[in-house]
């Protein structure tokens, strides 16, 4: 999969419905924009394997390549959902061999408790840099760029 074309939507789950068959459902997120529904079905990577439930706030990546249909509220089929915990944010991005986001809008410092896995659940022993990463942080510095110390990243192999 090329997750470089992903693109977030940060929302509370308001509804979940059954999809098309019995192996899909419909996700309703309230956004700061609006509601946004998400298809999810068996190629949907649902980060850390969790039951998704009303109430959850995630975050749900689409592929911004892919045709969507021109209806309102906006329908898009979900790539990677992960839950995210209170104030938390998410970064998908490529980080070069410093740890700084390829826009440089994001620097990492990595510390002994920031669990690093790839996106299958494995430990990784690999140098970080060089890879797209998924990071959860919660404040950043003020500095340019902004730095943080993650609290998890999931290492998204190509």
């Amino acid at each position: 999969m090329d997750y470089a074309n992903l693109v977030p939507v940060i929302g509370m789950i308001v509804n979940i419905t059954r999809g098309n068959d019995c192996c899909s459902q419909m996700l309703s997120l309230r956004t700061e924009n609006g509601i946004v529904n998400f298809a999810v079905d068996m190629d949907t990577v649902i980060i850390d394997s969790r039951q998704l439930r009303q109430g959850m706030r995630v975050a749900a990546f689409y592929d911004s390549n892919l045709p969507v249909p021109l209806i309102f509220p906006p329908q898009y089929r979900a790539q990677i959902i992960t839950i995210l915990g209170r104030n938390e944010q998410v970064m998908l991005n490529y980080f070069d061999e410093d740890l700084t986001a390829a826009d440089g809008s994001l620097a990492l410092n990595l510390s002994a408790g920031t669990v690093v896995k790839t996106i299958n659940g494995q430990n990784i022993t690999c140098n970080l840099g060089d890879h797209l990463l998924l990071v959860y942080y919660t404040v950043t510095t003020r500095s340019l760029p902004p730095q943080t110390t993650p609290r998890k990243i999931i290492v998204l192999c190509a």
